[in-house]
């Protein structure tokens, strides 16, 4: 009987360089296996490294990679390093050292510390988006969306972040703060590249409903792209004798007759042009501190609404009425049309700013088509409108209509007197590419005078990012690159005169957009990859990361993606059919994880103190996968004392010497059950990304596998049925704690020279897992009296039988008549009396 002590840094110093030497991660390649893909999101690599929270990530996805193996499947699990972009350069700035130092020292120790908790990822396909390699067909991407009309420059007034000193997208503000440096934005005015996303909304819409995404993460991106289908109305503004078409965009034209006010965005082109010389005043203060505020700030259900009058007035298309036109930041320029019609007696958010501001509320829709007064005017102190859809009132012709049929009625008649049409609108805007910034890949454009923007030709590719000392931002609109006079001078493609290279280099996600691709063919120095090998793993089976990307990596790279599947690159439509969001793991305090707090725990604390193996079972058996879940060091102890329990259990029974004593209710029967019960249940919670319930089966498991030993070191099954119940829980623990089950299977078990992580996944006999007896409730009158043990088989009438003899049941029975006895078979009798 061996007495050798669990010694976890002895087993991770043995079996690592092992396993690395044996290249047991590697992509399978043997073309009569199916295959399976499992991708981490691409994760940025910072200068604080792994925070015990990263491993809600990679342990789990491990975990798949691992189980997969032994399924029989190919499996390709890489990682790479989304290294371009504002987090990278912010960083280097900060420690005064180039970007690329920076960044190749951060990627080795997010390296080094992935490798200490053994996430099983194939290291030789390893790729870095800094690298002129991997940028190189970023680049080349780019090019494909230019010369498909879908890359183009304007001018626009954009978030500016003084501290980043660059370009925001819309998605990159977060309450009128940048989300990066948390500082707040403004507007700047600036020309710069767009990816048109906007033609690909309702494809991006639609294809939502053929995947496996968590429902919250479809919701945003529904609710990000905004599709409404409407009418589009014209009002006339009348402002110094001149008349200026407003048109509104309304999903609820049958509430036309109802509007008592316009209201304009801030940006609108009209707001200043049409405000009254005696309101000028107010009307700018509010436009300029609405700039300070982000969208979704503006968008907020919880804010106040608030607006100014600008003192002049629009006409009604249908009843000629004069409408007051106010600015109010609810209001987006670029959401439909930057104005919308005020209806209080039908929307919430009307309702209450007429409220506010002391406004006429009408109504014109009815559930039954009946006034709730006898005047069309509601009075000003109602506590709620109407918005449903019901009988039109008050509309003149339009009366006594429902609204699907108003609605019809009005967008006709308003087409055929050229005051309206029907209209789609749409929330998206077009992708904002560039950023003022050094560190990211530079956009392979050359600007001429005779020729303007023209894409750098294949062969120049890629346009590598010229080495400079002073790199920081400059704070001017421009790049740190424009400084850099010999790399932006050149020539013309096209006609060969002088030319100057765009500054402006792209937004980090246009890396992250295809990243995916290139994992399948890593090293190729011809195209972004060899299509045989894209089709063979592509897309991606299985996708893991934080909800937190839900309207920016994700939205992004389904549209490249699409791009790519109308260019004829790749077969599929959708790059990620099934994802998974892993919940928040917070400190022992509560609280988000966070250098500035003091409360980050590192893998590397915690492997040194209780091993690899007991920090890969905590944060699997914290709870659900994609719950808020907590830092308890109680727990971790606890992870680690089962850890040593199996150890123990393993070599201290694993011994010709261990003699055979039978034990009361465990024969090899229940024992052999108690195997294959555990086997499914492991396998059904790692297929279904239950991994707290798969290590609580096995919890339970080397509870019954203690059970069965006796005070006197004997067990209660023979040693080959034994030795096969500890080899089922050492392949079973196997993904989850790899150096404790490698030691035990080739050391303990002897099975030496064959790894444990290349053994097949076991499988299940349900005839095994059948009870001879089960446990049948008996009640009377639908209350619990007794519990009866009875065969499995039994049939109904002795069991009525068994239930009303049982002593038990006579007492509450209590002499009275039995009216019936119902059985649900296999699960309770119920003894009904009166």
């Amino acid at each position: 009987m061996s007495e050798k002590r669990y010694d976890f840094k002895a087993l991770e110093a043995k079996w690592r360089p092992t396993w690395q030497e044996q290249g047991l991660y590697k992509t399978g390649t043997d073309s009569n296996k199916p295959k399976y893909y499992v991708l981490d999101f691409f994760p940025y690599p910072s200068g604080d490294g792994l925070s015990v929270g990263h491993c809600r990530n990679y342990v789990p996805t491990c975990v798949i990679a691992r189980y997969m193996r032994m399924k029989g499947y190919n499996v390709l699990h890489p990682m790479g390093w989304d290294a371009f972009g504002l987090p990278a350069e912010n960083y280097a700035i900060k420690m005064k050292v180039q970007p690329a130092v920076t960044t190749r020292r951060n990627t080795d120790n997010y390296r080094r510390q992935m490798q200490l908790i053994e996430a099983s990822y194939d290291w030789e396909r390893e790729v870095n988006s800094s690298a002129p390699g991997f940028y190189h067909w970023t680049q080349w991407f780019f090019q494909l969306l230019f010369n498909r009309g879908l890359a183009y420059q304007a001018i626009g007034s954009q978030w500016w972040c003084p501290q980043c000193k660059t370009i925001l997208a819309n998605e990159q503000v977060e309450a009128g703060r940048c989300w990066r440096c948390d500082s707040e934005v403004t507007k700047k005015d600036l020309k710069q590249w767009y990816f048109k996303i906007t033609e690909y909304a309702d494809r991006l819409l639609a294809d939502l409903d053929t995947i496996n995404w968590p429902e919250p993460i479809k919701l945003m991106q529904k609710n990000w792209i905004g599709r409404s289908e409407g009418a589009e109305v014209v009002f006339t503004a009348d402002h110094a004798n001149h008349a200026h078409p407003i048109p509104v965009f309304t999903t609820r034209v049958d509430t036309l007759f109802g509007v008592t006010f316009l209201v304009l965005s801030p940006e609108h082109p009209l707001t200043m042009h049409i405000t009254a010389a005696d309101r000028k005043a107010e009307v700018n203060a509010y436009v300029e501190k609405s700039k300070r505020m982000s969208e979704i700030e503006r968008m907020s259900t919880e804010k106040e609404k608030t607006g100014v009058f600008t003192g002049c007035y629009a006409i009604h298309p249908v009843s000629g009425e004069k409408i007051p036109i106010w600015v109010a930041d609810y209001v987006l320029m670029g959401y439909g049309t930057g104005a919308v019609m005020g209806v209080p007696g039908h929307d919430t958010r009307d309702f209450a700013f007429a409220k506010k501001y002391n406004l006429p509320i009408i109504e014109v829709i009815s559930p039954d088509g009946k006034e709730s007064r006898s005047d069309k005017i509601v009075e000003r102190d109602v506590e709620a409108c109407f918005a449903d859809y019901g009988i039109m009132i008050n509309s003149g012709p339009y009366s006594g209509l429902t609204s699907v049929e108003g609605i019809e009625k009005l967008c006709a008649d308003l087409e055929a007197k050229n005051l309206g049409k029907k209209q789609v609108t749409y929330k998206i805007r077009d992708w904002l590419i560039s950023r003022q910034r050094y560190w990211g890949a530079p956009i392979p454009i050359v600007h001429c005078e005779k020729d303007g923007a023209v894409a750098v030709p294949e062969t120049q590719l890629p346009v590598l990012l010229p080495e400079i000392e002073n790199f920081e931002p400059t704070g001017d609109g421009r790049s740190p690159l424009a400084k850099v006079e010999s790399w932006v001078n050149t020539t013309c493609p096209q006609c060969g005169g002088p030319a100057k290279r765009e500054t402006d280099t792209m937004d980090g996600f246009a890396c992250s957009s295809w990243y995916f691709l290139r994992f399948t063919d890593p090293h190729n120095d011809q195209a972004p990859f060899e299509p045989v090998k894209m089709n063979y793993w592509m897309p991606v089976d299985l996708y893991v990361g934080g909800a937190e990307h839900a309207v920016l990596h994700l939205l992004y790279a389904r549209f490249w993606t699409k791009v790519m599947h109308d260019a004829g690159l790749v077969p599929f439509v959708e790059p990620f059919p099934k994802l998974r969001n892993q919940g928040m793991l917070l400190a022992q305090d509560g609280q988000k994880m966070s250098k500035s707090k003091g409360n980050v725990i590192t893998p590397d604390a915690v492997a040194d103190m209780h091993g690899v193996d007991a920090l890969r079972v905590y944060i699997l058996f914290l709870g659900p996968f994609e719950g808020e879940s907590k830092w308890e060091e109680t727990g971790m102890r606890g992870a680690s004392r089962f850890i040593t329990r199996l150890w123990n259990l393993a070599t201290e029974t694993i011994s010709s010497e261990i003699k055979t004593q039978e034990k009361s209710g465990i024969d090899e029967k229940v024992f052999r059950r108690w195997m294959h019960k555990t086997i499914k249940r492991v396998s059904n919670d790692i297929e279904n990304f239950q991994f707290n319930t798969a290590v609580a089966a096995l919890m339970e498991y080397i509870n019954f596998l203690y059970d069965c030993r006796s005070e006197n070191g004997t067990i209660a099954v023979p040693m080959d049925l034994w030795r096969k119940g500890v080899e089922t829980f050492t392949r079973l623990i196997s993904p989850i704690a790899p150096f404790i089950a490698e030691e035990i299977w080739q050391e303990v078990l002897g099975n030496k020279g064959q790894s444990v992580h290349q053994q097949p996944w076991l499988t299940y006999d349900e005839n095994e897992i059948a009870e001879d007896q089960i446990t049948i409730v008996v009640q009377v009158n639908g209350k619990l009296r007794d519990q009866v043990v009875v065969p499995v088989d039994i049939a109904e009438e002795p069991l009525k039988q068994l239930a009303l003899s049982s002593e038990r049941v006579k007492k509450f029975m209590d002499g009275k008549a039995v009216q019936r006895v119902i059985v649900v078979p296999q699960k309770l009798v119920n003894v009904v009396v009166k």
